[in-house]
C-alpha cells in the first residue's frame, strides 16, 4: 500500500508530513494493529496533540493549567487529560484562527437543546474524510455501488452549517453512485422510485445507508406494510444513530438484523458508533457484533464514581480518543454514553482491538443520537 500524503496544515495544531505516527496509523490496514502497539503509537501522537492544542486554544490551555500535569508525565492513554463532550455546547473551542475556518458542524439535538459547535479547517476536514474512507473500505471494498440513502434529500441542502445527521449522509455519499433518496419530505417511503431504482440496478451489489431508527421505522416497517417484495441479499447496510427509541419497542441489534434479513434478504449489516465531536473516528461493527475502534482511535471505559479505567467486562462511561481533531481540542473526550469493553481481540478475521458495546445514555443525559432526536422531535406531545 502506498504511503498517505498528508499536507502540511496552516495552523499550529500540527500533523503534517513530519507526523510519522499519523502516516503509520492511516497506511496500515484498519483494525489490523494489535492493541499494545496501537496504544504506544496513539500515546505518542496524542501527547503531542495535548501540547499543540494547549498552545493554540486559550480555553483549553486554562483547563490544562488547572490540572497542573506536564505532558511529559503521561505514561498511558488513561493518564491523558480528557474534556467532557458537553463542553462544546457551552464553549467555542478552536485551535485555528477565524480566517482559516472551513466549516462549522453542529451536533444533533432536540428542539431547545444546546448543540455542540465543532470548528474545522480544511486539513482536519480532509483527515476526517480520509479516515472515513479507509474505515469503510474494510467492509465495502474500493468499488462504488449504487446507493440507497434512507433519508430525505433535504437533509444535505445546507452545505455551510451541517447538522450531525446531514453530515453523516453527506459523508457517506462518496462511497456510492447514482444515489437514490428513499424517503420524501414527509418521511414516506418512495415505493415507486425504489422499485425503479432496483430494476435499473438489478443484479448489482447495492449500498444502503441510514440512521438506525429511520431504517426501522420508515424503511423496513413501510416495506412490510406495502407488501412490496424486495431482494437486497447482495447488498450491505451501514447504519448508525441512537437505539433508545428502538429499545422502547424491545428491538435490539439482533432483532434489527433478523427482521431486515427476513424482509429483504439483507445479511451484511454493520452498525457504527461515532459523534460529530470526533467525525471520521467511527467505531465499526465487526463480524462478532462488537464495535471496533480504527487504528487512529481508541476507547477507555471509566468508572462514574472514581473516573478510573474499568476492567474489561465492567460497564462505565465511554471515553473516546482520536488523532484526527487538529482544528479543535476534541482529541480526548468523555462522552455521555455508557459502554463496556468485553475484551481485546487479536487480528482474527481482520478485526483487532477492543470489543466495545454501547449500552445507552448516561441517566438524565440529553437525548442526542441522530435517530433518537428525529423520533423525539416528531413524537406527539
Amino acid at each position: 500500500m502506498s504511503r498517505l500524503e498528508i499536507s502540511t496544515p496552516s495552523d499550529s495544531s500540527g500533523g503534517g508530513p513530519q507526523s510519522i505516527v499519523l502516516d503509520e496509523l492511516f497506511c496500515r490496514p484498519q483494525f489490523s494493529i494489535l492493541q499494545a502497539e496501537k496504544e504506544g503509537l496513539l500515546l505518542r501522537e496524542l501527547t503531542q496533540m495535548v501540547s499543540l492544542h494547549r498552545t493554540a486554544c486559550d480555553p483549553y490551555r486554562r483547563i490544562m493549567d488547572v490540572l497542573e500535569k506536564p505532558h511529559e508525565a503521561y505514561e498511558s492513554l488513561a493518564q491523558l487529560p480528557y474534556l467532557p463532550v458537553s463542553l462544546f455546547k457551552t464553549h467555542h473551542l478552536k485551535s485555528v484562527p477565524t480566517e482559516e475556518v472551513f466549516k462549522v458542524m453542529t451536533s444533533s439535538g432536540t428542539t431547545g437543546q444546546a448543540v455542540s459547535r465543532i470548528t474545522l479547517d480544511r486539513h482536519t476536514a480532509d483527515l476526517q474524510s480520509r479516515a472515513l474512507s479507509v474505515v469503510l473500505a474494510h467492509v465495502l471494498g474500493k468499488q462504488r455501488r449504487p446507493m440507497i440513502i434512507i433519508d430525505t434529500p433535504n437533509v444535505v441542502k445546507n452545505r455551510k452549517m451541517f447538522s450531525a445527521r446531514g453530515a453523516g449522509v453527506l459523508g457517506m455519499l462518496p462511497f456510492g453512485r447514482q444515489h437514490f433518496y428513499a424517503l420524501n419530505d414527509e418521511m414516506e417511503l418512495d415505493v415507486i422510485g425504489l422499485r425503479e431504482f432496483l430494476n435499473r440496478h438489478s443484479g448489482q451489489p447495492i449500498l444502503l445507508f441510514g440512521f438506525t431508527f429511520m431504517v426501522w421505522k420508515y424503511f423496513l416497517q413501510a416495506l412490510m406494510e406495502s407488501d412490496f417484495s424486495i431482494d437486497l441479499s447482495g447488498g450491505v447496510l451501514i447504519h448508525s444513530g441512537g437505539w433508545k427509541k428502538l429499545a422502547d419497542e424491545a428491538v435490539g441489534n439482533a432483532e434489527f438484523k433478523s427482521a431486515l434479513e427476513e424482509a429483504t434478504g439483507l445479511s451484511r449489516v454493520h452498525n457504527f458508533y461515532g459523534m460529530v465531536e470526533q467525525v471520521g473516528s467511527v467505531f465499526l461493527e465487526g463480524d462478532d457484533g462488537f464495535l471496533y475502534p480504527p487504528n487512529f482511535a481508541d476507547v477507555i471505559i471509566r468508572d462514574p464514581l472514581t473516573w478510573e479505567p474499568c476492567a474489561n467486562g465492567t460497564p462505565g462511561v465511554v471515553e473516546v480518543l482520536s488523532v484526527l481533531p487538529r482544528s479543535y481540542p476534541g482529541h480526548i473526550l468523555l462522552t455521555e454514553d455508557l459502554g463496556v469493553v468485553h475484551g481485546v481481540r487479536d487480528s482474527v478475521g481482520g478485526w483487532a482491538g477492543k470489543q466495545l458495546e454501547i449500552l445507552g445514555r448516561v441517566p438524565r443525559s440529553e437525548l442526542r443520537g441522530c435517530s433518537d432526536t428525529h423520533a423525539f422531535d416528531r413524537a406527539p406531545a
